[in-house]
């Protein structure tokens, strides 16, 4: 396979790091590859290559159309990733985006027989539990009354009407992925599998969290961090350390 050590159109590489392990992350709902910016630089991952996945629609990839359909989106990242999994990686996917990188862990074994060393799930129930609401076809005004209520969006994006409106696709492509998902059973993953939570996630309970315990023949950790939904930049620093540790183990 072809070595790379640069950014791609899916995936974002800040600071290129020779060999090693390479950490693919998988951003929230409208949010791309920036959401992992200042990861690069963290004292917690200075030999770790921190690879975030930009997804159609969003940042340098505004004009593309974004993708709704789940089966159809991790066909296009397996394609897209492949010449970078000459290395050892992990994957870290937070709310939606631990749902695409469960999946997309799944599709490589299946089509390639081969898995990540560590799938870190953030934010985000068991994939196997029903989804609480559909929101993706609502009105514009029932979608945004949503996204308020339930804080799966950064305010700062909800409240800037022209960042919104551009948003908008994006936003209600990302909730198709998890509105339109189909649990399918299929032998647990051999990886292990660590569950981050904020306390103060209101949506996201520790009981939904401990449901990924089955996904894995591995072992399981479950994680909880001051915070509500986005607890992973409220408690960055510690959950990084954290997650550091885990892959150390």
């Amino acid at each position: 396979m072809l070595t790379v050590s640069r950014s791609s159109r899916w995936i974002v590489t800040h600071r290129p790091v020779e060999s090693g392990m390479r950490l693919f992350c998988f951003p929230y709902a409208g949010a791309g590859a920036s959401a992992f910016r200042n990861w690069a630089d963290s004292e917690f991952l200075p030999d770790i290559e921190v690879c975030a996945v930009q997804l159609p629609g969003r940042e340098a990839r505004i004009t593309e159309p974004p993708v709704g359909d789940l089966p159809q989106l991790v066909q296009m990242l397996r394609q897209a990733m492949e010449p970078y999994l000459d290395r050892p990686f992990a994957f870290f996917g937070h709310s939606i985006g631990a749902l695409v990188s469960f999946e997309l862990a799944r599709e490589l074994r299946r089509s390639g027989g081969i898995e990540p060393t560590h799938l870190f799930v953030s934010g985000c129930p068991a994939p196997h539990l029903p989804c609480s609401e559909q929101i993706y076809d609502l009105s514009e005004e029932g979608f945004l009354e949503r996204l308020y209520r339930f804080n799966g969006t950064p305010v700062e994006v909800l409240n800037h009407p022209e960042l919104m409106h551009m948003m908008l696709p994006a936003l209600r492509a990302d909730f198709a992925l998890r509105d339109r998902y189909l649990y399918r059973e299929e032998p647990s993953l051999s990886c292990p599998i660590t569950s981050f939570g904020g306390m103060s996630d209101v949506h996201v309970d520790a009981l939904m969290l401990r449901g990924w315990r089955q996904h894995t023949r591995e072992r399981y950790q479950l994680w909880l961090f001051q915070g509500d939904h986005f607890f992973l930049r409220s408690a960055q620093g510690p959950m990084l350390e954290t997650l550091s540790s885990v892959l150390s183990q």
